[in-house]
């Protein structure tokens, strides 16, 4: 980032954000050592907007005994952030809690939503965003396209889609979703294609917001990819820091949902889940040890998942009985 922008541009023509691995830092002098790392690789003096990262149950108890809130409130107090926020998945319950607690430390609050997990009970988009409304808190939008699960839609899926509005496209209709809640200021988006810079940008240039049709489209959308997702997994990959196994849990779950969705023959399919596991850990090599799913913002059933892969994939396979 230093090379591509910081010393390419003078610092009030961009905005810059980075977060806090509330997982990774250890104490009170861990959170000091890491933000100021942070300032010098970059090459800053402060960062625009600031985030206590992935925040939730496994790491709430640790931002509260050493003082997270009030460290990066501090940053703040002395011009190191211009605005603090807090990435969040889990429960709107936990959500209420911690903004009753900390939310005069919070600027704004980064949810997950997306039309797929308006209503999932492991997510609950909607009463996510109604509690950070509650407490007036601005909501920047995460995972708007789910991992890319909204645009590769099954092929039924995408005909409603392009029957109601020809000229969009399937993002288009994931990010009007994301960006028409009242309470978003902001809608996030990975891209990694020029073309999807311009499309991602020509959906917000002339903005128009979903109307009672369109939900009633996405709707019947939601419940297609439902039926043809057994794996609700958006991608992120922080299953796999630290598994003994060296497994590649994402691109396997994305392997099965392709099999599943039938857009590909299972032959292919079986093919690149032979390559990766010639790198990484098969599904079967699963020890069950569990970390992977405390790590799994969608608070997904990870090993019991991989065993479904290992089926599916793997003649034979076999698991060390869960204790």
């Amino acid at each position: 980032m230093r090379k591509a922008l910081v010393e390419r541009h003078p610092r009030d023509s961009f905005r810059l954000v980075t977060k806090m691995p509330l997982r990774d830092f250890k104490d009170e002098e861990d959170l000091e050592r890491i933000f100021h790392e942070q300032l010098a690789h970059c090459g800053v003096e402060y960062f625009d907007y600031y985030l206590l990262h992935n925040m939730g149950t496994n790491v709430y108890e640790k931002c509260k005994k050493y003082h997270a809130f009030d460290f990066v409130a501090q940053k703040k107090a002395e011009g190191k952030i211009r605005q603090v926020g807090m990435s969040f998945h889990d429960t709107p319950e936990l959500l209420d809690e911690i903004l009753a607690q900390f939310g005069d430390k919070l600027d704004f609050v980064q949810l997950q939503i997306n039309y797929v997990d308006w209503e999932q009970p492991n997510v609950q988009s909607r009463r996510c965003l109604e509690v950070a409304r509650k407490y007036g808190k601005p909501v920047t939008v995460m995972e708007p396209c789910k991992g890319g699960t909204l645009v590769n839609l099954p092929q039924g899926a995408e005909a409603l889609l392009r029957q109601a509005r020809p000229q969009d496209s399937n993002a288009g209709w994931a990010l009007r979703f994301a960006a028409s809640q009242e309470g978003v200021t902001r809608v996030l988006s990975g891209m990694n294609s020029l073309e999807q810079v311009v499309d991602n940008c020509a959906t917000f240039q002339n903005f128009e917001p979903v109307t009672a049709q369109d939900k009633a489209v996405i709707e019947k959308v939601r419940q297609i990819i439902e039926a043809n997702t057994p794996i609700p997994c958006t991608g992120c990959a922080y299953c796999t820091h630290g598994c003994p196994k060296n497994i590649a849990i994402p691109q396997y779950f994305a392997l099965y949902n392709s099999v599943s969705r039938t857009t590909g023959s299972f032959s292919s399919q079986n093919v690149y889940y032979n390559n990766i596991s010639l790198k990484h850990g098969k599904a079967s090599d699963c020890i069950g040890c569990g970390q992977c799913e405390r790590a799994c913002p969608q608070h997904l059933p990870i090993r019991e998942h991989l065993k479904e892969v290992a089926v599916k994939f793997e003649a034979g396979a076999s698991f060390p009985t869960r204790r």
